[in-house]
C-alpha cells in the first residue's frame, strides 16, 4: 500500500559507529568549513554590535570594507581561539547522542528523543563555548588602532601584537574587569540563543526532510534531500533565534548584564528591525556548515560504521 513504499530514512545510532574514525574525520570536516565560513562569523558579530549602520551597510559593504583596511587577517580574528570551539562540537555530538541512548529507556518517540538530546547538548557545549565566544569575539572587535568592544589591545611600541599575546591581553583585561565572572558574560543569553536553535533545529530538519520526501520522485537521493532540508532548518532556526542571538554578542562584547535591559535598549535605539542584525551574515555562515554537517554525519556514519556492520545495511 502508501505506507509501504514511503522511503524511511535509516537514523544510525551511536553504536554502530566506529569512534575513532568518527572524531577525525569530524575534525577535519569541521576545520574545512570553519575556515570558509568564518569571515561571515566575524561580519554577523560586528553588525550586531554596531550602532545603527555607523560602520558597515550590511554582510557584503562589511566584507569589502574590512578586506579593504584589514586584509584577509582581519577577517580572520580571533580565527585561532575561536577554533578551540571544536571540543564543545566534539561534545556536542557526543552528549546528543548519549542522551537519546539514554531517554530511548523511556520513551522512544524520535521527537522527545531528539528535544532531550538537543538541549542537553547544547548544554554542555555552551559551558565550553561561552567563554571561549567571549574572548573570541573581543579579537573580532579589533579594528586598525581601535576597538569597537570594551577593551582595547595593548600595541608594543606601535608593533601589533602577534595572535597569542593578543589573546592573553584580552584574558587579562577580562579578568581585571569581571574576574571570572566575565568569561561566563552572556552565558544565559547564549542558552537562550543556542538551546531553542538546536532544539528547533532538529524537528524542522526532519519536518522538511518528510516534506521533500513526500514531494520528490521515488529515486532521487536521499542526501539531496537532507542536503535541502538542513540548511532550511538551520535558516529557519537561525531568523527565531536571532533577536536573542544580537543581545548575546552585544553582552558579551559591551560587557553589559541584563538580557533584557539590553534587549530594550536594543528595540529603543533600532526598533523592531534591530533584532535582524547580521541574521544574512548568520544565515551564510551557518549554510555551508549545515549542508556539511548534514551530509557529512550521515556520510561520516556511513563511513565510520563498524565494519562488520557494513553489509548488513543497505544505502
Amino acid at each position: 500500500g502508501a505506507m509501504e513504499d514511503k522511503r524511511n530514512i535509516p537514523i544510525i545510532e551511536w553504536e554502530h559507529l566506529d569512534k575513532r574514525k568518527f572524531y577525525v574525520f569530524g575534525i577535519c570536516m569541521t576545520m574545512m568549513i570553519r575556515v570558509s565560513v568564518y569571515p561571515f562569523t566575524l561580519i554577523r558579530t560586528r553588525l550586531q554590535v554596531q550602532k545603527g549602520k555607523s560602520l558597515y551597510n550590511g554582510t557584503f559593504d562589511a566584507f569589502v570594507k574590512i578586506l579593504r583596511t584589514e586584509g584577509a587577517a582581519g577577517l580572520y580574528r580571533g580565527f585561532l581561539v575561536n577554533t578551540f570551539t571544536l571540543i564543545s562540537g566534539q561534545c556536542y555530538v557526543t552528549t546528543y547522542e548519549l542522551t537519546r541512548k539514554y531517554v530511548s529507556r523511556y520513551n522512544n518517540n524520535n521527537a522527545v528523543k531528539s528535544l532531550v538530546a538537543g538541549g542537553s547538548a547544547s548544554l554542555v557545549a555552551q559551558s565550553i563555548t561561552v567563554p571561549i565566544d567571549v574572548v573570541s569575539q573581543h579579537l573580532m572587535m579589533q579594528r586598525k588602532g581601535e576597538s569597537m568592544g570594551r577593551f582595547k589591545v595593548q600595541s608594543q611600541d606601535g608593533k601589533r601584537l602577534l595572535v597569542f599575546g593578543q589573546t592573553k591581553d584580552i584574558i587579562v583585561q577580562i579578568f581585571k574587569a569581571d574576574g571570572f565572572r566575565g568569561f561566563y558574560r552572556g552565558y544565559v543569553a547564549s542558552l537562550l540563543t543556542y538551546i531553542p536553535n538546536s532544539a528547533v533545529w532538529w524537528p524542522f530538519y526532519h519536518f522538511y526532510a518528510e516534506q521533500l520526501s513526500s514531494l520528490t520522485p521515488k529515486d532521487c537521493p536521499h542526501l539531496l534531500l537532507q542536503a535541502i532540508s538542513g540548511p532550511l532548518a538551520a535558516a529557519t532556526a537561525s531568523t527565531l533565534t536571532n533577536p536573542m542571538d544580537v543581545v548575546r554578542a552585544r553582552v558579551q562584547v559591551e560587557g553589559k548584564s541584563s538580557i533584557v535591559l539590553t534587549f530594550k535598549q536594543l528595540i529603543a535605539e533600532e526598533g523592531p528591525w534591530g533584532l535582524t542584525k547580521g541574521l544574512s551574515a548568520r544565515i551564510i555562515s551557518a549554510t555551508p556548515s549545515t549542508i556539511v554537517i548534514v551530509v557529512g554525519y550521515e556520510t561520516l556514519k556511513k563511513l565510520s560504521l563498524r565494519p562488520e556492520l557494513v553489509d548488513s545495511r543497505h544505502w
